[in-house]
C-alpha cells in the first residue's frame, strides 16, 4: 500500500501538538510536530510508539513499511526525509527512542 493509504489506518492525532524523542542520554533527539508537513510522521511515530512503548528497532521496521514509497526514496536520497532516515539509524544501530506526546 502506498503512505497515503496507511496513513488512513493510522489512529488521529489532532490531540497532539507534538511528540518528542527522547534519546539514552534522556535528552531531546527530536520534535515533530502537528503541522502541515509533519503531521503525517506525527502519526506514524505516535501509533508505533502506542504499540511498541517507544521507537525500538521493531517499531523502526514497521513505521519504514507505512512509509512505502518514501521510505525507498529516503533511501536513494539520504536527508531529504529526516524522520525516514532516523529510523533507517535505528534499525540499523538498534539504538532507539523513548517517545513524550504533547497534548494540543
Amino acid at each position: 500500500m502506498a503512505f497515503a493509504d496507511n496513513l488512513k489506518q493510522l489512529p488521529p492525532v489532532a490531540h497532539l501538538a507534538a511528540l518528542q524523542l527522547i534519546d539514552a542520554a534522556g535528552q531531546v533527539a527530536a520534535t515533530i510536530e502537528n503541522k502541515p508537513g509533519q503531521a503525517g510522521s506525527l502519526a506514524v511515530y505516535a501509533a508505533l510508539a502506542a504499540k511498541h512503548g517507544g521507537i525500538n528497532a521493531a517499531a523502526a521496521q514497521e513505521g519504514l513499511e507505512i512509509y512505502a514509497e518514501h521510505t525507498v526514496d529516503s533511501r536513494a536520497n539520504p536527508g531529504k526525509h529526516p524522520n525516514i532516515d532516523r529510523l533507517l539509524k535505528v534499525v540499523e544501530t538498534g539504538e532507539g527512542f523513548t517517545a513524550k506526546l504533547i497534548p494540543a
